[in-house]
């Protein structure tokens, strides 16, 4: 499918539509390490029922790009959210349903917390995406710690340097590490991994597990938008949260604890078999998902 792009303040954002054009606006969000593709299973699905479908590369991903030099480089979570809201802005877009699952589904629920006047509905996959930073110093439990060993790999320099030279095994590891059921071939990995070759994805990425840790600076323009993140904002909007039984990422009884967060219409299940990758291993839940919140 051939890309289309679109101007904000700080990108030139290339995306993926499908469906009417005067269809409901569904935005799905990928995540790390990830693009577009992750959607491919449910565009014919939604476009059926009457969606347009917009699928964008998120910053630091395949033909997305900075507008100046001199923008950070930044993937926090404020970034995040600020780039989908400018997105909506930028096609006129008033409200649209959101979806998305790791960065993906932090910046849908950045967006639907922070105005909700924009979202008619909530696709979140693993439940309430955005960051606690203020509690990042607390340790995990063990296994938790485990699983989020790339984390503090990112966050030293042999790490940003294994990153750059070693990208796509380490994206490859990932994939496997986290949906243990998938059964993905080289097509499908190369398909998608080309994204991973973006100018300004190491830094970006980098950027991002460094900054949740608080071993990095954030962008200062974005300081008022993670002011009010780290109040834990609540998402009044209805929701519908998936969670993976195999997510090797953050086990499906997490997001049982976020429910808290969520003070509208809100439904979770837990789908079997699915791993962290869920758009690519079950997108008819997403389908699902979706068709629940028009």
């Amino acid at each position: 499918m051939a890309h289309k792009t679109t101007l904000t303040p700080v990108l030139e954002i290339a995306y993926e539509e499908s469906g009417p054009a005067d269809g409901m606006p569904v935005i799905l969000l990928h995540g790390f390490p990830d693009d577009p593709r992750a959607y491919d299973g449910t565009l014919q699905p939604l476009a059926a029922a009457g969606c347009r479908v917009l699928v964008p590369w998120l910053r630091g991903y395949g033909p997305t790009r900075f507008l100046n030099p001199a923008t950070p480089r930044s993937g926090q979570q404020a970034a995040l959210g600020a780039d989908l809201r400018d997105f909506m802005d930028a096609l006129g877009i008033s409200q649209a349903i959101l979806g998305g699952y790791d960065w993906g589904g932090r910046a849908a629920c950045i967006v639907a917390a922070l105005w909700p006047e924009r979202v008619k509905g909530l696709v979140s996959i693993t439940g309430y995406n955005i960051q606690n930073i203020a509690a990042s110093v607390t340790p995990a439990g063990a296994m938790q710690e485990f699983r989020h060993w790339y984390q503090w790999y990112f966050n030293t320099e042999r790490g940003r340097a294994g990153l750059a030279a070693n990208r796509h095994d380490i994206c490859r590891l990932l994939w496997k590490l986290w949906s243990p059921n998938w059964d993905f071939d080289d097509a499908k990995y190369a398909a998608t991994g080309a994204s991973f070759e973006n100018p300004d994805f190491v830094d970006v990425v980098i950027q991002s597990y460094r900054h949740r840790h608080r071993n990095a600076p954030g962008d200062p323009a974005l300081e008022p938008i993670e002011a009010l993140l780290a109040k834990q904002p609540p998402i009044t909007v209805p929701t519908v949260v998936l969670h993976g039984a195999d997510d090797g990422v953050g086990p499906a009884e997490q997001s049982v604890r976020h429910s808290v967060h969520f003070t509208g219409r809100y439904t979770r299940r837990v789908v079997p078999i699915a791993g962290h990758f869920l758009p690519h291993e079950t997108p008819d839940e997403v389908v699902q998902a979706v068709r629940e919140l028009l």
